[in-house]
């Protein structure tokens, strides 16, 4: 009897907000507001491994209608997650993107329209929202006409200009508006510092992100807060430089025509790591050395640094990227 009332239940939950009772996870256990009918919810939430091997990232990039993992790990909930049933929502919004599906693994599967999502989790009616990490639905690079997507000026990547259909090129862009600027990648990134420091005043701007390099960061400033002997020591982290289209690089000096900033997997930063509020070729010597020890740890990560202490810039700051190969330079 109870399992047909939870399926008279879930099959309203498609038609949206109306039918979603949601409560914070702490209170889905009080049970003061959940009716003496129904049996106890179990809170859900994302197991640390969905969040990289850092455990701080908090953006998951996807192609539409793709699998993506996401374990979940929960409190009092039978083996297996029996019962459970899932759908993204919009951030920000209680629109769904996607019908109501059975949870019954670790990979989900994503929504088919773009765009940037929460996870929602539902067992006999009570929903929960899972902020992080959220999900980030790309545009297909199939979809870019030329040198345009969507009115916004990207450029041709090298690839474009070749004959080789092999050619490297990103899997697709998140589709970035104004009010997405503050989501975070991880504990220390947020969406605006990838989003390419060109002139164009056109939303929605299109972003290119490779969670390795989000992942390389936030251990980069484990790293450093390890050799500070503080394990919770706060850093100021600047990015100069995240995503780069081919025509905003095209113009930037002394940029290669193939950087790794084109395809999302490299970001310019400087890091104050003794927090004394200034940024010195000291502070940059000690984040090639974080570099240098994430690198050996996880070789999975490896790729660029290059050091950029020349008196022409304002600061010293560091490229770090996770090509696959290592590359060092200094500039």
């Amino acid at each position: 009897m109870i399992q047909r009332r939870t399926a008279l239940l879930l099959s309203g939950l498609v038609a949206l907000t109306a039918a979603i009772i949601y409560q914070p996870p702490g209170e889905l256990l009080a049970g003061s507001s959940v009716d003496s009918d129904r049996r106890a919810v179990p809170t859900v939430e994302a197991a640390r491994s969905s969040m990289g091997t850092s455990g701080d990232v908090r953006m998951q990039f996807v192609r539409a209608g793709e699998r993506v993992a996401f374990p979940l790990k929960s409190r009092g909930a039978p083996e297996g997650g029996l019962g459970f049933r899932y759908q993204w929502m919009q951030v920000g919004r209680n629109e769904s993107a996607d019908v109501m599906r059975p949870l019954d693994g670790d990979t989900l599967l994503a929504p088919l329209t773009p765009g940037f999502y929460e996870l929602v989790v539902t067992r006999n009616g009570i929903a929960q929202r899972i902020e992080e990490p959220r999900l980030a639905v790309l545009v297909p690079f199939e979809l870019k006409l030329g040198s345009t997507l969507n009115g916004y000026q990207i450029g041709r990547y090298p690839a474009e200009w070749s004959r080789d259909d092999q050619g490297e090129r990103p899997d697709g862009f998140a589709e970035v508006r104004e009010e997405h600027l503050d989501l975070p990648l991880t504990k220390h990134l947020k969406v605006r510092d990838f989003v390419t420091h060109d002139r164009q005043t056109i939303w929605p701007r299109y972003v290119a992100v490779d969670p390795r390099v989000l992942d390389k960061i936030e251990l980069v400033m484990r790293e450093l807060a390890r050799r500070r002997g503080e394990e919770r020591a706060q850093f100021t982290l600047e990015v100069h430089s995240g995503f780069r289209t081919p025509l905003h690089n095209s113009n930037v000096e002394g940029s290669a025509r193939d950087s790794r900033h084109l395809y999302g997997d490299a970001a310019d930063v400087a890091i104050d790591t003794d927090g004394d509020g200034q940024l010195t070729l000291l502070d940059a010597y000690r984040v090639e050395q974080a570099v240098d020890w994430v690198e050996r740890l996880h070789p999975e990560l490896v790729g660029g640094l290059g050091v950029y202490s020349s008196r022409r810039y304002a600061t010293p700051y560091c490229h770090i990227d996770a090509r696959g190969e290592r590359k060092r330079w200094r500039g």
